[in-house]
This record gives structure tokens, C-alpha cells and sequence, in this order.
């Protein structure tokens, strides 16, 4: 009688690990651990664990979930090279999102649609609960992802107005000049509770953002700045120091470096060539130069 050879199959980690490989082509949506055990019988479970957590290690296996439990799939390589660095939770993250309907997650309140300055023509998406940057806003200058420069040129009115008065008091007080003088100041902390209450901003403004609109009345020689030593705890201090700031008569006129749009421009950092704010498109810079 004939010896009936039964033929065994490879235990060998590599040949295992190259045959769920093979199946994950076979099937590209993902397969499961049924799969793989129905295809390699005789294959020890902890050895098919193994041999899936090696490539799961090497970042050639994605595992995903679904309503019937776990699935492996394929890694697409491009995406792989693209996440190469990033730590789990990144990719974790990614994968949800890759995976998962961008609208079904939006309407789980999950993660949302976030309108960027630096990518004006690309969706950006963060998690629900998280509030985007200004790097990624613009700020208090931008709606819509448009710059608004009407907004920006009452501020500075409305800025410079209010040390303007303030320096008329102390003139009118009729004291000492260094008295005088010390009385012109105003912390900008004053200068931000004046524009508050004065109600011509639909956003909320921070004390940065007043601060940046009274560095441009610098640049334009209308304001100059000082910084005291300031108690800790005092309202408007950072780190023991505070500015002040009081409007000036410039003894000779501003030079016209200063005079240009990028002198007195408060997203001055952010501009630069091939940016969604860059010189060669700047309206403003068209304008001055034609003038």
C-alpha cells in the first residue's frame, strides 16, 4: 500500500508572517483572525499572534475595528512613508480619520472643520473640543480668512484717541513736566479695557492683540513705550514688568521705511513670498507704490 504523505505546513515566523501578507492581498478591506487560522490550521495561535504583532511592529499591518471585532489590512506604503516619526497616538489619530466618514465624525461632534489662513484652498480638521491657534485663524484680524484692514485702521484710531487724551489731561493739570509726563502714560491693559468698553469689536480682544495694534502706532512714531518694574500680581504685569505706552508729536517725520505698508502692518511675521499674505500680493504695497 501506498505512503500517503500529508503535506505540513511551514512554522518557520518568516513564512507565516509572508503568507498573512499574501492574504491581506487576497483581501484588501482587512481580514480576521479566523481568516487566518482557517487558512494555517496548523499554525499555533501564539505563534499567528506573533507573527501579526511583528508586522504590526514594522508598520506593514494596520489593525482596525469594525461591528464584527478586529481586522488586519495591508499598509499602504505611501501612507506609511508619510507617517514615518509620528508617534501611535498620531497614527492612531490618522487612521480614525482615514478610516472613519469625515461627516460621520462631524456630526458626532468628534472633530470639526477649522478655516486656515496658511491653507486657504485645503480642509483643515482638529478635534472638536480643542480651539484652533492663531497661527491657524489669523486671530482677531482675520473673518472668513480674509484680512481685515478697515477693522484693523479703527483700532488704531481708537488706540491713538486714547492716549491723545490722556496726554491732554496731563498737560491741562498744569503740575511738573516730569509729572506731567509720568501722568501720560497708560498701561495697556487701560488702553484694552478703553476698547472693551467702547464696543467696536465683534471678537473678543485680548491684551496681545491691543498690544500688537499699539505697535504699529510705535513703528508709525505716533506712540512710544516704556517698561517699569511692575508687583507681582499687578493687573496688566508679565513676569514683574509692565508697558506703558503715551502718544507722541514726532519731532521729525517718520522715514519711509516706516511709512510703507509692512511699517505699520500687524501680520508684519506672517507675511513672506508664496504665503497667503506675501509681498507680491499684497494689495496695500500696490497701492503705496502706485501713490
Amino acid at each position: 500500500m501506498a505512503e500517503v504523505k500529508v503535506k505540513q505546513e511551514s512554522t518557520d515566523p518568516v513564512d507565516i508572517e509572508n503568507r498573512i501578507k499574501e492574504l491581506c492581498q487576497q483581501f484588501p478591506h482587512g481580514i480576521t483572525d479566523q481568516v487566518i487560522q482557517n487558512d494555517m490550521p496548523h499554525v499555533e495561535a501564539q505563534q499567528r499572534a506573533m507573527a501579526i504583532n511583528r508586522l504590526l511592529s514594522i508598520g506593514q499591518l494596520d489593525l482596525l475595528r469594525n461591528s464584527t471585532g478586529l481586522l488586519y489590512r495591508l499598509k499602504d506604503m505611501q501612507t506609511a512613508s508619510k507617517m514615518k516619526g509620528s508617534d501611535n497616538q498620531e497614527k492612531l489619530v490618522y487612521q480614525i480619520i482615514e478610516d472613519a466618514e469625515t461627516k460621520n465624525l462631524e456630526s458626532k461632534k468628534l472633530i470639526k472643520a477649522v478655516k486656515s489662513v496658511a491653507a486657504s484652498k485645503k480642509k483643515v480638521y482638529m478635534l472638536y473640543n480643542l480651539q484652533p491657534d492663531r497661527s491657524v485663524t489669523g486671530g482677531a484680524w482675520y473673518s472668513d480668512q480674509d484680512f481685515e484692514s478697515e477693522f484693523v485702521e479703527v483700532l488704531n484710531q481708537q488706540c491713538f484717541k486714547f492716549l491723545q487724551s490722556k496726554a491732554e489731561v496731563a498737560r491741562d493739570s498744569k503740575q511738573s513736566p516730569m509729572v506731567q509726563r509720568n501722568s501720560s502714560f497708560a498701561t495697556s491693559h487701560e488702553v484694552w479695557k478703553y476698547i472693551c468698553e467702547l464696543g467696536i469689536s465683534k471678537v473678543e480682544l485680548s491684551m496681545e492683540d491691543i498690544e500688537t495694534i499699539l505697535n504699529t502706532l510705535i513703528y508709525d512714531g505716533k506712540v512710544e513705550m516704556t517698561i517699569i518694574a511692575a508687583k507681582e500680581g499687578t493687573v496688566g504685569s508679565v513676569d514683574g514688568q509692565m508697558k506703558l505706552y503715551r502718544g507722541v508729536n514726532p519731532i521729525i517725520q517718520p522715514t519711509g521705511l516706516v511709512k510703507t505698508p509692512c511699517g505699520l502692518c500687524p501680520v508684519f511675521d506672517d507675511c513672506h513670498e508664496g504665503g497667503e499674505i506675501s509681498p507680491s500680493t499684497c494689495i496695500y504695497m500696490t497701492e503705496w507704490l502706485d501713490f
